[in-house]
């Protein structure tokens, strides 16, 4: 047993060592360094050497030994959490209750993703850029049923001295329990349908109420934000979701004021975007085909036409198995359909490879790519797009994206 560890548990127990008996073990004198801890520990039936009457101090203990004088100590009263939660499984063995230990040694835990892309458009308009973003989180247990998390974010440009760069504090939300409700509250990144945003992906003020398990049913009420375009609309949204079988589905009623993503035109005489009072509806669906071959398919119509007359709009994707962090070697590919009307798109959060100008007037296409998970916690993947815009079919071009992302 470490030195540090014996006075630490001896000193947890919160006791003196002369209420105990002279030498416990024949090898540990009286002169000894440990003398008074280990006294101390013996006395409360924290440790009791072995059967020859010696401590054997010198010896390395197994986990389920170690996890004994926990269990020991744990009776005792004494204050070993991170301990207990260290040993879990070992005093979950001898029926040791060691519930929320883990959460109780940590109240607030720190992770972080770095991800390093780089984008071209080549085409329609050129750009080629490649930047570093730096996360992290903070996650907070505010009791049992509450956690609070931030996030702050840094963003590196390494071609243009006029690009996005800095710090900021960009989320800030609340999870938590109201009676048979799930709540979230503040801001954070907002997905509304489909797993790439295809309405809506992006960062937002609002709060969200689910209830149900395997039929779910949510409500959303907030404010859509994004620091590139300022919107910052109203909206309000519910969802109904569940699993049928090998199914997954949901459906999305959205309602927005003013949305402003050009998408009605300019106003007449001027370069100021038209706005508009819209509501989206969508179904979306997702199903295995064969194992491992996973086709989801997306269908959106808006209440207003775009600038173009379109309203609705069709997005399918069919993938290959999928790159898993914590699993190096594992891969994935995938091959994606967009036909795309602008009433439809609040801020697509598929905006990595597709450029901002086929955003208001809708697009039609298609993308492929591929993943693979290079290390534990690094996955790479690139993205190539092959784009046309629904109202000039002049504009067309092509989208690269690739990134390597390592989480910690």
């Amino acid at each position: 047993m470490k030195k540090s560890l014996i006075f630490a548990m001896a000193m947890a127990l919160g006791v003196t060592a002369s209420a105990y008996a002279a030498n416990p073990f024949s090898d540990v004198p009286a002169g000894h360094w440990a003398y008074d801890s280990i006294e101390k520990l013996a006395a409360a039936g924290v440790i009791d050497g072995y059967g020859d009457g010696t401590f054997g101090g010198d010896k390395l203990m197994t986990r389920y030994e170690m996890a004994q004088i926990v269990a020991r100590a744990m009776a005792n009263g004494a204050n070993v959490d991170k301990l207990a939660a260290e040993f879990a499984d070992e005093l979950d063995a001898l029926g040791v209750r060691v519930a929320n230990l883990e959460k109780k040694a940590d109240a607030v835990k720190i992770t972080g993703q770095i991800r390093l892309h780089n984008q071209s458009f080549h085409g329609l308009n050129n750009v080629d850029e490649n930047k570093l973003r730096s996360r992290l989180f903070f996650k907070g247990q505010v009791n049992d049923d509450w956690t609070y998390t931030g996030m702050i974010e840094n963003i590196q440009d390494f071609k243009s001295e006029t690009g996005e760069e800095g710090t900021d504090f960009q989320r800030a939300f609340v999870n938590g329990k109201l009676g048979g409700l799930a709540i979230e509250a503040g801001r954070n990144h907002l997905v509304l349908l489909g797993n790439g945003g295809q309405i809506y992906g992006n960062r937002a003020d609002y709060v969200k109420a689910s209830y149900g398990k395997d039929i779910k049913l949510t409500g959303y009420v907030g404010k859509l934000s994004n620091k590139t375009t300022a919107y910052g609309e109203d909206f309000w949204a519910a969802s109904l979701s569940g699993k049928i079988g090998v199914v997954n589905a949901e459906a999305m009623y959205i309602d927005v004021e003013a949305q402003n993503n050009g998408a009605f035109g300019k106003v007449p005489g001027t370069d100021t975007n038209k706005k508009a009072d819209n509501s989206i509806v969508g179904i979306d669906v997702k199903f295995p085909i064969v194992k491992d071959l996973t086709l989801e398919g997306l269908w959106m119509k808006a209440d207003e036409d775009d600038a173009d007359g379109n309203d609705q709009s069709v997005f399918a994707m069919l993938k290959y198995k999928g790159a898993k962090a914590n699993k190096p070697g594992s891969w994935g590919v995938y091959a994606k359909y967009y036909n795309m009307a602008g009433s439809t798109i609040i801020q697509n959060g598929e905006d990595n490879t597709i450029p901002n100008k086929f955003l208001a007037n809708g697009f039609t296409g298609y993308a492929i790519g591929a993943e693979y998970a290079v290390a534990k916690n690094m996955v790479a993947l690139i993205d190539w797009a092959d784009l046309e815009d629904k109202k000039d079919d002049s504009k067309e071009g092509a989208a690269l994206w690739s990134q390597l992302v390592i989480t910690f």
